[in-house]
């Protein structure tokens, strides 16, 4: 089944990329926006929208939380409609999608990480719905396909791991042993200290015939 990123972790995700790029982003859009609002105006309306998208996510997450699927897929098309570059909208695709898996429609959900992977804000999310999107592949049985998607990734700073584990698992599913192994190895080693399941590795590794060292990490 796919591995979900809870809430925190989602944020923690923007928190960082924003940390990296915010000051950018706020001086190409005050020379965009300057001439038209002003400095002070121009802050009004961003404050003012990320405050409306902020509570289209909040009332859609309360209603996946109690189950109303339909109801919450109206707040999530303004979010995608007027929020689009907006994290929210993002983040509200990558919820919609979990609750498509829970009822067991994997293809909506497919649809809603590949909406991700190609208009998704920050970067960040398009990585994260790039490798829930492979997931979900595999697990339909479009091992070919996954490996495609996860492949055409490009730089993914931080998610190393992950994306590596990802790979064995496709790997290993159409019976390229060598290459899995190299994989979980691969993901072994860019592991960081408290992320991921590192027994898990350990165990894949092991039911292959890998030689693990005694601190578990790959060498």
């Amino acid at each position: 089944m796919v591995e979900i990123y809870d809430a925190h972790e989602q944020g923690e995700v923007v928190k960082r990329w924003l940390q990296e790029n915010g000051s950018a982003i706020v001086i190409g859009l005050v020379i965009a926006f300057g001439g038209l609002f002003g400095f002070k105006q121009w802050q009004s309306w961003q404050v003012n929208t990320r405050q409306e998208a902020s509570q289209q996510f909040e009332v859609m997450s309360e209603l996946l939380a109690a189950n109303q699927l339909d109801a919450a897929m109206a707040n999530f098309q303004t979010l995608r409609d007027d929020y689009s570059k907006s994290p929210y909208a993002s983040m509200a695709a990558l919820h919609m999608a979990r609750a498509r898996l829970e009822v067991n429609q994997p293809d909506l959900a497919v649809g809603l990480y590949e909406y991700v992977v190609e208009h998704g804000y920050p970067k960040a999310m398009k990585v994260v719905a790039r490798e829930r999107l492979a997931r979900v592949l595999l697990d339909m049985g479009r091992a070919e396909e996954a490996l495609t998607t996860l492949n055409a990734a490009g730089e993914i700073p931080g998610f190393e791991a992950r994306y590596a584990e990802v790979r064995g698992d496709i790997l290993y599913s159409l019976g390229r042993m060598d290459e899995a192994q190299a994989a979980y190895l691969e993901s072994l080693e860019t592991l960081e200290a408290g992320a991921g399941d590192r027994n898990k590795l350990i165990m894949k590794l092991q039911s292959m015939g890998a030689d693990i060292p005694e601190d578990g990490s790959a060498s």
